[in-house]
């Protein structure tokens, strides 16, 4: 297998350039490009460019002996005139898609009346990620209470320091409750002797297990930060 380093190098010389190329050569309108690894997005102003680049892709990747994945190769509309867009069509709100480990939507803020692009957790990951805690959480269920409870305190701070961002505090809470309540019954089955109570669960909660908080500002703030006007 290519190294990630190595398949990094070999994507900016087949991809990146080539897309960059693309971009000054054949678009009149805007286009974006986020990519990580072998996963990435790409964003057209016009949907005429998206289709063509599209096809054009393929023809490039295809000379290197690459083709795209065609279950996650999706054309959708999305961004601040695709809501307008489809509601004049009288259409359902634009689609969402995955991407880093987020359900990224686009939608009317309901207060503000702004546009935003909402990133949650994508739930099937968070469910296989608690699936994960659980089982090592049995086989700890004879580890004294305080050496779990430090695991877990580093497995959830990373956690939220990943997915801590904007507008994903209900996904944060999903993910705390679900967790705590896993540990609560992994401690439960440990025996009727010394049965942990609830106050005393809470107390470990409260020890170790971080509060769901917004971990990151956003991107707005972020960008304006780093290139200050």
């Amino acid at each position: 297998m290519i190294s990630p380093l190595l398949a990094n190098i070999y994507l900016h010389y087949v991809f990146d350039l080539w897309v960059q190329a693309w971009r000054e050569k054949s678009a009149d309108g805007e286009v974006i490009l986020v990519r990580y690894a072998d996963d990435f997005v790409l964003g057209f102003e016009h949907r005429s460019e998206a289709e063509r680049f599209l096809e054009e892709l393929r023809e490039r990747l295809a000379k290197f002996g690459l083709e795209l994945h065609p279950d996650k190769t999706r054309r959708i509309e999305f961004g601040r005139r695709a809501i307008a867009e489809r509601r004049g069509r009288g259409e359902r709100k634009p689609e969402t898609f995955d991407f880093l480990g987020f359900t990224h939507i686009c939608e009317i803020n309901g207060k503000s009346g702004r546009y935003v692009v909402r990133r949650r957790t994508v739930r099937k990951r968070m469910r296989a990620k608690l699936a994960e805690i659980k089982s090592q959480l049995r086989a700890l269920m004879h580890a004294r209470p305080a050496d779990t409870g430090k695991w877990l305190r580093t497995v959830v701070r990373g956690y939220f320091q990943y997915h801590g961002v904007p507008g994903n505090q209900q996904m944060l809470g999903g993910f705390h409750w679900a967790l705590a309540r896993h540990w609560r019954r992994t401690l439960r089955r440990r025996g009727q002797k010394g049965r942990m109570s609830w106050g005393r669960f809470t107390r470990l909660l409260d020890e170790y297990l971080p509060r769901p908080r917004c971990r990151h500002p956003f991107p707005s703030v972020r960008f304006a930060v780093r290139h200050p006007r």
